[in-house]
């Protein structure tokens, strides 16, 4: 049976890839007029393309899907959105389904992807995470994107988490940007990623539903980074354990 599973698991992850670029190029020209369009109406008609890509192909591969809480975004407010982090899929079901404007940080290195990085710079503040300049120059655009009127979303876990715990360790950066900015954080978690596209296999894909729940702001007043990071840390962390199924 596992044997079977496996070659099934391989013809759906070749269905998953064939679908992924042929509808990629579908909406490629579409998604590259919001250069022409001055930010934040660009990337928040980006968003729009990318969202209606991702339902599409998401449905095609067999994956439903589900987003839950987006009345927690206030109308006129700007968010950093946090996200844990399982899979490759993390970053379809997290970006174009946060309501409105957004960027996600991201590495550089997906920009040499031909063509799909015209896309993939469109989306994000991107960073070599090996250069301490580039960092630097990311916080700085994080910052930008906020007094642009749009939401950031970060991993604050960094790299996919390979282990059995909820959550990994958090870095800094996304708490030391609120705290920078005042603005208030909207913790996020994804379900089932990880069972769909798992990290530790290769050419591997089972169709499955996934989730995330966007859960109420808290802000970051009169907090420090540490403490803002170890409140987000539980709160997902708590929600994830009593929501997991």
């Amino acid at each position: 049976m596992r044997t079977l599973k496996n070659i099934l698991a391989a013809i759906f992850a070749f269905w998953a890839l064939i679908t992924f670029i042929l509808t990629f190029l579908i909406i490629f020209i579409p998604s590259m007029i919001s250069w022409l369009i001055p930010n934040p109406a660009g990337q928040k008609y980006f968003i729009g393309v990318s969202r209606i890509w991702m339902s599409v192909w998401l449905t095609i591969t067999g994956c439903s899907y589900r987003v839950k809480g987006t009345k927690n975004f206030i109308k006129g407010e700007t968010y950093i959105v946090t996200c844990n982090h399982n899979s490759l899929l993390d970053v379809p079901l997290s970006s174009p389904f946060i309501p409105g404007a957004n960027k996600t940080i991201a590495k550089s290195t997906f920009v040499k992807v031909p063509i799909f990085g015209f896309f993939y710079m469109r989306g994000s503040v991107l960073v070599n995470r090996k250069s301490e300049t580039s960092r630097r120059q990311s916080f700085d655009k994080m910052k930008n994107v906020l007094k642009q009127g749009m939401h950031m979303c970060i991993y604050p876990e960094g790299t996919r988490n390979r282990t059995t715990e909820p959550l990994k360790k958090f870095h800094d950066g996304a708490f030391r940007l609120a705290v920078d900015t005042k603005k208030s954080i909207i913790p996020s978690v994804i379900f089932n990623t990880k069972k769909v596209l798992p990290p530790e296999k290769s050419f591997w894909f089972w169709p499955g539903r996934v989730e995330i729940h966007f859960l109420s702001p808290i802000s970051s007043i009169g907090k420090t980074s540490d403490e803002l990071k170890d409140e987000v840390f539980n709160k997902m962390k708590e929600y994830y354990l009593k929501e997991s199924h």
